[in-house]
Formats: C-alpha cells, structure tokens, sequence
C-alpha cells in the first residue's frame, strides 16, 4: 500500500497528461469513427505540431502564434496524406504511413531551424527561459498558471467548434461521406474533399496536442509521437466502452475521448507506481487496446444469446 501515496501525487500530472493527448485522441476520432480510417500520419504530424511550436518559441515567437503555425503545419500533413489518398489512389494506410515517414526527416530539420546543424532530435524549452503557455512544474499549485486550468479551456474550444463545424452543411457531408460513401457521391458530395477535409482537420488537431504537450513537457523530441495512434485509438475506444450509452450526443462523444485519454494516463500512472518497467508501457498499450476492442464484440456475442 506504500504505492498509494506517490500515485495520489502523480495524478495530477497524469490528468494533464490525458488532456493533452486528449487533444489528440479528438483528432483520431474524426478520422477513425467519422471518415472510417486508421489515419497512421498523427505519429509524425503530432511530433512536427510538438517541433514547430518548440522551435517557433525559443525562437522567440508568441506561444499562441506558435501553437498556431503548429497547427498549419499539423494540417499541411493531413493535406498531403488527403491529396495522397484521393488524387494518387493510394489506400489510406498507406498513405498515413509515407507521410509519417516523410515527416520524420522534415521533423529532424525543423528543430535543427536556428542551429548550426542539419538535423536536431530534441528541442528544450525551459519555463524560467522561455515564455510558455503551460508548464507541468506548476500542475500541483492552485492558481491561475496551472496548466490544467488551461488545457480544460482548450478542450471545451475544440469540442465546442467542432460541435458546431459538424452541425454545418460542410460537416454533415463529412459525416455522410463517413457514413456511406456511395450514398454520399449519389447525393452529390465531393466525397474526396470530404476525405481530405476531415484528415487536414484531424492532423491540425492532432499537431495542436503536439504543440500542447511540448510546452507542457518542456521539450520537443522526435520520437516524441511514435505509438501516437494507438494511444488515441485506445483512448476513443475506451470512451466508448464507457461512456456510449449515456454519451449519445456528437459533443459527448469528443468529451469521452478525452476521458478515455486521461482514464488512460490514469491506469498507465497506476501501473508504474506497481513496478512495471517503462519499457514495457508499448505492450500494456497493445494489451489495453485489446481488451476493449473485444469488450463490445463479446457484449454482443451475449445479448444473441440471451435473445435466442
């Protein structure tokens, strides 16, 4: 029981953790439940999000101007896995996968801009230093420069824009192109802007936890997105197990993805403080999203047979 003490202390910095991912795990549900696509660019445009914000603000750029040049370049990614995808006739998984092994040298570069070298792996940012919008130095004090105060306020905008983006003539064909994309060209829908829309929308969300997570963390690494989306695969899907009976709303649906990321941190924070190693936190990953992939399929397998 002498673990329960440290967990309580970490639990904090595990909720920023998921709030911030949870930003992520936003952009994962756009292209995983909406478009039907396992979109595999968010583990380079969630590192680029992460590189250009890092290096715009040691740079000396405004953190709010940054976060938004994160953003676009976040989106830049999405328009090219789109354009990819629709214009090249590449299958969607792999065209996630070339951007996102394309973007591992443009990354490598990026945090090299404003250096002397070519290629740079990690760019630190220092909250004494560097004027940052939040810092996980501060995740236990109770006042105005918690960083969790901050991320709520960023993930109620994302939901409440996208809430209302979803809601418009452009989003509902989103959806339709989602839903069944014969139907959707039948009615007259674009359905290859559709596509490349909802991937620009969910790298530049995606790229935005990046730039989130690196003022939070203090760094910006080049590894810093790999696994990105199993873990905002694990998050959404935990949600849902969750939370899908009693969040039926499309606004509710993003707010369980979000609590599927911090419920996520939570359980990965209780693990560690249980002993396993950190090396093994990819294979506790695997394992989680496992499970609640299979929670639903053995729901319905029980409900048959309880009708039969």
């Amino acid at each position: 029981m002498n673990f329960l003490v440290p967990f309580f202390n970490s639990l904090p910095g595990a909720f920023g953790q998921g709030l911030a991912w949870g930003v992520m795990a936003i952009g994962v549900y756009i292209t995983y439940r909406i478009l039907d696509i396992a979109d595999l660019t968010v583990d380079g445009s969630l590192a680029t999000g992460g590189a250009v914000c890092a290096v715009c603000i040691s740079l000396g750029v405004d953190p709010w101007l940054a976060l938004l040049l994160a953003v676009i370049a976040g989106m830049l990614a999405g328009l090219v896995t789109g354009l990819l995808h629709t214009a090249c006739g590449i299958p969607a998984i792999l065209s996630g996968i070339l951007t996102q092994l394309a973007l591992y040298s443009l990354n490598l570069r990026i945090m090299a801009i404003g250096t002397d070298s070519t290629t740079r792996a990690t760019v630190a940012l220092n909250v004494d230093t560097h004027n940052l919008l939040l810092s996980s130095r501060y995740v236990r004090e109770l006042g105005l420069n918690n960083p969790l105060l901050l991320l709520a306020i960023v993930v109620a905008a994302v939901i409440g824009v996208l809430y209302w983006f979803f809601g418009t003539e452009m989003g509902c064909s989103l959806r339709a192109t989602g839903a069944n994309t014969n139907m959707a060209r039948a009615q007259g829908i674009n359905t290859n802007f559709a596509k490349v829309l909802a991937l620009v929308v969910s790298n530049g969300l995606v790229a935005l936890s990046g730039g989130l997570l690196a003022q939070y963390q203090g760094s910006a690494t080049i590894d810093m997105g790999r696994g990105a989306i199993v873990i905002g695969l694990a998050a959404v899907i935990i949600g849902e197990v969750l939370f899908s009976k009693c969040f039926v709303n499309f606004a509710l649906k993003l707010l369980a993805a979000v609590i599927g990321a911090i419920i996520y941190y939570v359980v990965i924070t209780l693990v560690l403080r249980l002993g396993l190693e950190s090396t093994d936190l990819k294979l506790l990953t695997a394992l989680v999203v496992a499970v609640f992939l299979s929670v639903p399929y053995f729901t319905s397998k029980r409900t048959v047979k309880a009708r039969k």
